[in-house]
């Protein structure tokens, strides 16, 4: 279903039932193809007719090309593709049995199950045998074992495995499938006993050839990205939010969520390099160097955290980057701590606290309070704590907080 559930195109919650449509489509389209006869499915091994050959092909290169655009469009992740891990021996094996299952049987399993549907009887007995070999299989897999999983070479690719680029190899693999489909159709004229056409292919393949030829010129001449994704963020927008300035947040926002763990909503990231994260970090906080900020790892990390993300450096011109680095790339609701790890050691480790000058006399008298509170509890823990004294008046202690921010007073 990618990528319409993951874009947004589609209900999560209606996967199932997308999925259950676009299978009848599937079986529909194979039975309109003609795959539910078994003749026909067989043809490609006695070369009088090669339509399945030519099916795959056009499924194979078709599918190939797709990701390649929805890749350059940002609508597919290849790192978030699954690849089926190759087990050599039992691939081996398998095809062997699935090959003389084909020619015997005259279908595939999926093939079979069309064919059954529409009431061919063939097609019945040949998905009854495949339970039996599948019950088979399952009652004595300890013996199967070591051949299921046999030399095992993970998920491979076969560009990689040829040392070419992806873009090289799907190329490659259209010009293959276009000769393939110009060299079945002359074996297939010839069993079938047809007079040929004299010229190299049949026109009426001159357009498709065409335009696959140049779809696959387009994809092996495009850069490995866009400079612009469909999904990215306007500079306009991101210069309006970043004269609001609504996504930063001041040292005293910052320590108050670091007390109180109940209502730490932040997910803290480190834009500086390592060794400085390494040194000191604020608790809880994430590395993420500034120039590797924009890494696909990095940034599912950051839109799957289920919190707001503050970026915080030294000072604040580092986190701001990265700020705009993400929000370009459709990251919502970050922000960026104001003045950075200067400011908040000059809130609550400095000698003598610096007092905030943006508040009335009386809110001044209180966060200063507060940050001496927050300091000791930052340089040494255990802030609040009181001390027995031996018999005293009885009196109410009472544990000043500052409010959640933005609420302002005493």
């Amino acid at each position: 279903m990618a990528p319409l559930i993951p874009q947004g195109f589609i209900n999560p919650d209606l996967n199932l039932f997308f999925a259950f449509v676009i299978g009848l489509g599937f079986g529909y389209v194979l039975e309109q193809g003609g795959f539910s006869t078994s003749r026909k499915l067989a043809g490609v091994f006695y070369g009088y007719d090669f339509v399945v050959l030519r099916v795959f092909f056009t499924a194979a290169i078709t599918a190939a090309l797709g990701l390649l655009i929805f890749s350059y469009l940002g609508w597919i992740d290849y790192s978030m593709l699954y690849i089926n891990p190759t087990f050599l021996w039992s691939a081996i094996v398998g095809g062997v049995i699935m090959g003389l299952g084909f020619i015997l049987g005259g279908f595939c399993p999926g093939t079979s199950v069309v064919a059954a549907v529409i009431g061919k009887v063939d097609a019945m007995f040949f998905v009854v045998g495949m339970m039996l070999g599948i019950f088979a299989f399952g009652s004595f897999y300890e013996i199967f074992e070591p051949l299921y999983n046999g030399y095992d070479l993970g998920g491979i690719f076969v560009y990689d495995s040829l040392g070419m680029s992806r873009d090289l190899f799907v190329f490659l693999l259209v010009l293959i499938a276009l000769t393939a489909f110009i060299v079945t159709r002359k074996i297939e004229d010839s069993v079938n006993k047809i007079t040929t056409d004299t010229r190299f292919f049949h026109p009426s393949y001159t357009a498709p050839f065409a335009l696959l030829l140049g779809i696959t010129l387009l994809v092996v001449l495009l850069p490995d990205k866009p400079k612009a994704l469909w999904n990215e963020v306007s500079a306009t927008t991101i210069l309006a939010e970043a004269a609001e300035g609504q996504h930063n947040i001041n040292s005293d926002e910052l320590a108050y969520k670091l007390l109180h763990a109940e209502d730490n909503d932040l997910l803290l990231v480190d834009v500086r390099d390592s060794e400085a994260f390494a040194r000191f970090s604020l608790p809880g906080s994430v590395n993420m160097p500034l120039p590797g900020i924009l890494k696909d790892n990095n940034l599912k990390m950051l839109e799957k955290a289920g919190k707001k993300v503050v970026f915080y450096s030294n000072g604040t011109t580092a986190a701001s980057q990265a700020w705009l680095f993400t929000r370009r790339a459709g990251l919502e609701g970050a922000g960026v701590l104001n003045g950075g790890l200067n400011d908040f050691f000059a809130a609550y480790f400095a000698d003598s606290a610096v007092r905030r000058h943006d508040l009335n006399p009386e809110q001044a008298v209180f966060y200063a309070r507060f940050r001496e509170r927050a300091g000791k509890a930052f340089r040494e823990g255990g802030a609040g704590e009181v001390q027995g004294r031996g018999p005293a008046p009885v009196r109410t202690l009472v544990n000043i907080q500052p409010p959640p921010p933005g609420k302002g007073g005493c």
